[in-house]
């Protein structure tokens, strides 16, 4: 069984956690990861530039970033990682798009759980990208 742990620096406007936790669930399954730990933090533009200058040395900020982890916990379980995404991009992504939030972060999630399983949609030539869009059609509503 997989967890999540939510780090809700800024509150989505809807009940948002079931949802998300399903598509960490569902992406993880389809991968055949099981027992495994992911932190989502929903933060805001100043976070994630932040972050985004401190790790990618890029001075903008961004809608999501992935911490890969990897650490193999005494009961067996593995540390996946983090995601740490703007509430503030994610609404103004949402609003551009003509969906809801919700349903944006949890394409924001579903990208950076891609991310913390070692997909890089930078450097592999599409397979991230075409993983994802599959997982969108089978995951999301």
């Amino acid at each position: 069984m997989n967890r999540v742990r939510f780090v809700w620096q800024r509150r989505p406007s809807g009940p948002a956690a079931d949802r998300l936790r399903r598509v960490v669930d569902g992406v993880l399954s389809r991968s055949g990861v099981d027992g495994a730990d992911v932190g989502i933090v929903l933060g805001d533009d100043a976070l994630l530039e932040r972050l985004n200058r401190e790790y990618r040395h890029v001075e903008s900020p961004t809608d999501v970033l992935s911490f890969p982890d990897g650490t193999r916990l005494p009961d067996g379980r593995t540390v996946l990682g983090e995601i740490v995404i703007s509430l503030d991009t994610a609404r103004r992504q949402a609003a551009e798009l003509g969906h809801g939030e919700i349903r944006e972060l949890e394409e924001l999630v579903l990208h950076g759980v891609l991310h913390l399983l070692g997909h890089d949609h930078e450097t592999d030539g599409g397979v991230m990208d075409g993983i994802e869009i599959e997982l969108r059609r089978e995951l999301l509503s």
